[in-house]
């Protein structure tokens, strides 16, 4: 499985950017997904999580009622749609896919995108 991150750039506060991640291989629809993000010197993140057929999602609390996750599984394609971009969201940002159920812990994914950057500036 290849996970290809893009979407990323340089937004203003208060602006809004999608994310999206396109995924290789014939799992993808048997993979939850899942959005991370790292910034400079802090540990990787849980933003956001999907399951299989998008019917569950779950997002750390600093992005909900901000952020959106979805899927296309035709598309083979997650998407995290970002508003109301704040500063403190400038990172780099990874999707992740693992089998079965959503999670929100890092170390159970087992595929990892590139990462793109995501700049907020105020």
């Amino acid at each position: 499985v290849q996970l290809q991150a893009s979407g990323g750039g340089l937004v203003q506060v208060g602006g809004s950017l999608r994310l999206s991640c396109a995924a290789s291989g014939r799992t993808f629809s048997a993979s939850a997904m899942g959005w991370f993000r790292q910034a400079p010197g802090k540990e990787r993140e849980f933003v956001a999580t999907i399951s299989r057929n998008g019917g569950i999602t779950d997002y750390a609390d600093s992005v909900k009622g901000r952020f959106t996750i979805s899927r296309d599984n035709a598309k083979n394609t997650v998407y995290l749609q970002m508003n109301s971009l704040k500063p403190e969201d400038t990172a780099v940002y990874y999707c992740a896919s693992r089998l079965v159920a959503p999670s929100a812990r890092p170390s159970e994914y087992n595929y990892w995108g590139q990462g793109t950057q995501v700049t907020v500036s105020s």
